[in-house]
């Protein structure tokens, strides 16, 4: 049976008296006085404690993005499943630091008392955004990895030469302002859903990973892989763009 992918985003936490945060008309202090509550009470029921200890270190603003959405991953990965949130054991896997109740980063994952849960989690941060991606009771050798990008963070000198393959370059040379930004988050994207499913990140150089055309993405054992992500399917602003890649490695 083919994998259910499910994409959901989340809209950013508006941080109390932080500027630039949109609010709806007639949005209050107060309002945010009760948001911020409820997050400082989700988050102390929920979260385990290496989520926590990554948090404290954060400013402010950066910590309250972080543990919403954090929060909202888990509760994504409880509906998923059909369980209690609380039920559910953040266990994190790094290529470089290990897997464990300890590591509060890298590879998403949980435990479902006490056992490994049957999920694979992907989530990335653009804008303030959260966009997560789920898979429940996976195929054998199944992997997942999403990313979103805000076109306006690849408008830097050397863009193209850290990130980009020589054929890639000649694919946007043609470009001008935000075409051409685009072009370049959506390339960008595409690589790190890519390099988050093999579970590499930058230890792979995003130069050397070509990733124009899904074809050259697909036949791992048969199963397609990367793919441009819509607005329509993500629900996030049409000014980002995001990608996803699902395979089965060997």
């Amino acid at each position: 049976m083919a994998a259910h992918l499910v994409v959901r985003a989340c809209p950013p936490f508006g941080v109390p008296g932080v500027s630039g945060v949109h609010r709806d008309p007639g949005h209050s202090a107060a309002a945010d006085a009760a948001a911020a509550a409820e997050l400082e009470r989700d988050t102390r029921s929920l979260l385990d404690a290496a989520e926590l200890g990554r948090a404290g270190a954060m400013t402010p603003r950066t910590r309250a993005g972080f543990l919403a959405g954090r929060l909202a991953q888990r509760r994504f990965a409880a509906e998923l499943l059909g369980v209690p949130a609380s039920d559910l054991t953040a266990w994190y896997s790094c290529p470089r630091c290990g897997t464990g109740a300890d590591i509060s980063h890298g590879r998403p994952g949980y435990l479902l008392r006490g056992e490994a849960a049957p999920l694979l989690l992907s989530l990335s941060r653009a804008a303030g955004w959260t966009l997560l991606a789920g898979v429940a009771d996976p195929d054998p050798g199944l992997r997942l990895g999403i990313d979103a990008e805000d076109p306006a963070r690849a408008d830097f000198d050397g863009f193209d030469d850290v990130v980009l393959t020589p054929a890639e370059q000649r694919h946007l040379a043609g470009l001008r302002g935000m075409a051409l930004l685009r072009g370049r988050a959506r390339l960008w994207a595409r690589k790190e859903a890519w390099l988050k499913m093999l579970g590499t990140g930058l230890q792979t150089a995003p130069d050397t990973l070509e990733v124009l055309d899904d074809a050259q993405q697909t036949g791992v054992n048969g199963r397609a892989g990367l793919r441009d992500l819509p607005a329509a399917e993500t629900g996030l602003p049409a000014d980002l763009v995001a990608a996803v890649a699902l395979a089965v490695l060997p």
